[in-house]
């Protein structure tokens, strides 16, 4: 297995959690996304546990990646997001299940044991949410505004919210800066704001109330 946090105290949890197991290895780990896509096509591991929010943002970016380069891999995300705004972004990017932090250790060596045996895991809340949208119910109501962006445009939101400049977005996500400013654009659209102050109040305010500074 292959682990992608941010956090060294994270990683190292992992590692200790599944090493315990008898039967579970951990061949690397890595911060970023630049540095876990170079990891993970070295190593060959046969399942990936990962975070959306990494060093270098990218996180469902980097499931896109693995994706394209090795479909058969699974990948569990493992984050403190809000899954209503994440799970279904993560799934559609490529990965094969969703854990929220805080979930029990015995839950998530049952959820990596799900994964490697070819299976799926979402919550059960999540599965009601999949099930209301096969069914063709509307989406139940009481999703944050920022849903509404798209997966790179919330990429971009919260490099914002951390801090990042506009050329320090740019180069996380490898795009051109006049192409964050596109996003930035966008951004300020679909959540109604005025302008860029406005934006990067309400980006460091989401940032803030999900601990990512």
């Amino acid at each position: 297995m292959f682990i992608v946090d941010d956090h060294p105290l994270m990683r190292r949890g992992y590692r200790s959690l599944l090493e315990a197991e008898p039967d579970l290895v951990v061949c690397g780990e890595a911060g970023g996304a630049a540095a876990a896509l170079s990891g993970i096509l070295e190593s060959r591991p046969d399942l990936v546990i990962t975070d959306v929010t990494l060093e270098d943002g990218g996180g469902i970016e980097l499931i896109r990646d693995l994706r394209e380069r090795r479909p058969e891999l699974p990948i569990l995300v493992v984050s403190m997001h809000d899954e209503m705004l994440y799970a279904e972004r993560a799934l559609r990017a490529g990965a094969r299940g969703y854990v929220m932090k805080g979930e029990t250790d015995a839950d998530l060596v049952l959820t990596v044991r799900t994964l490697l045996a070819g299976g799926l895991h979402l919550s059960p809340r999540m599965q009601r949410r999949a099930l209301e949208q096969l069914a063709g119910r509307a989406a139940p109501t009481g999703q944050p505004a920022e849903s509404a962006l798209a997966d790179r445009e919330l990429e971009v939101f919260e490099l914002l919210g951390r801090g990042f400049s506009t050329r320090e977005v740019a180069e996380a996500l490898h795009v051109s800066p006049k192409t964050v400013e596109t996003y930035r654009g966008r951004i300020k659209d679909k959540l109604g704001l005025k302008d860029s102050a406005e934006l990067l109040h309400r980006a460091v305010r989401y940032a803030q109330e999900r601990g990512l500074v």
